[in-house]
């Protein structure tokens, strides 16, 4: 953890791991696979003449799992874990002087990055006050003046940085392009696969003819994280079975359901009154608009008989 202008150090104690992930296979086998690369890839990235670094943007609705997939990674690879406060950092000299002092095998973490700079803004401010629009990186924006070859194959060595948000819609594209953010890894909503998967976790069973099928169905027709599936599925006393934890979920995820479904009315039911409401003063306005009309053509007929009366006249 980032304090002031040192790093403070705490033992890494996360049980995360891949075997006992929330996350379908081929998901977690392509994550897997594109780590042990990396790992192994030092001689291909000096090569390529690319540094030997790699960007995770880990995204998804809160409880969905980000900060378990980054300790997973972080056991996976062995390597040591920085937590990194932006908000806090004065500078980019500063920033720089921090990534210097991390280790070599390190995983640098920028948690809820949409919430630490707003970077769309930044940029936008820049082209309306005529600054060049050239691409910034926002972890090494480098000077040619004072570039430091040392300093950035230090920075540069061996390293992972993972970036999470619940909302990857509000980040600058800039920030989010392959060689920045290299993998995007997507945490979703528990599938049926995923919920298998905790099943055997926390409770050791692989199915159950009568209530998994039951689950099946409701996962398909609601959205609920994987650790609220957890929690429930978790025995809260030690005479709690398998069935009793089962049938909590099935409950939870019957009233997640029928709240959702009362959410969709009441937003439809809102969305109806905005359209009611609207076509309402839309039909106003157009009243107005005959109203007006009408008198403007009778002010014409009285100006058109009036004229032709002053013309007899003269």
């Amino acid at each position: 953890m980032y304090n002031k202008s040192k790093w403070s150090h705490t033992t890494f104690e996360h049980p995360a791991r891949f075997e006992t992930l929330a996350m379908e296979p081929e998901k977690k086998e392509e994550i897997i696979n594109d780590l042990v690369k990396f790992k192994k890839g030092k001689e291909y990235y000096a090569k390529v003449g690319k540094a030997w670094k790699r960007g995770y943007l880990v995204y998804g609705p809160p409880g969905t799992g980000k900060s378990t997939m980054i300790s997973a990674i972080a056991n996976f690879m062995n390597y040591d874990v920085y937590d990194l406060q932006l908000t806090i950092v004065k500078d980019n000299y500063e920033l720089k002087r921090l990534l210097i002092e991390t280790s070599s095998k390190s995983i640098i973490v920028i948690d809820d990055i949409d919430c630490s700079l707003d970077f769309t803004g930044q940029r936008m401010k820049k082209k309306e006050k005529g600054h060049n629009d050239e691409e910034k990186d926002i972890l090494f924006k480098k000077s040619e003046e004072d570039e430091d070859k040392d300093e950035e194959e230090e920075i540069n060595k061996r390293k992972d940085h993972n970036f999470t948000t619940n909302f990857v819609d509000k980040l600058d594209p800039a920030l989010i392009r392959r060689g920045r953010m290299d993998m995007h890894i997507e945490m979703s909503y528990c599938s049926y696969q995923v919920f298998k998967m905790l099943a055997k976790n926390y409770l050791d069973v692989e199915s159950h003819d009568d209530l998994f099928p039951i689950i099946e169905k409701l996962l398909g027709e609601t959205n609920m994280t994987p650790a609220d599936v957890a929690e429930n599925l978790m025995p809260k006393t030690i005479i709690e079975d398998v069935e009793t934890c089962v049938k909590n979920l099935i409950q939870s995820l019957e009233i997640s359901k029928k709240k959702e479904k009362e959410d969709a009315k009441k937003k439809t039911e809102k969305a109806q009154l905005k359209a009611d409401k609207d076509k309402q003063q839309l039909a106003q306005e157009d009243e107005k608009v005959e109203e007006a009309t009408e008198i403007f053509e009778e002010k014409v007929e009285e100006a058109s008989e009036k004229y032709e009366e002053d013309f007899l006249i003269i």
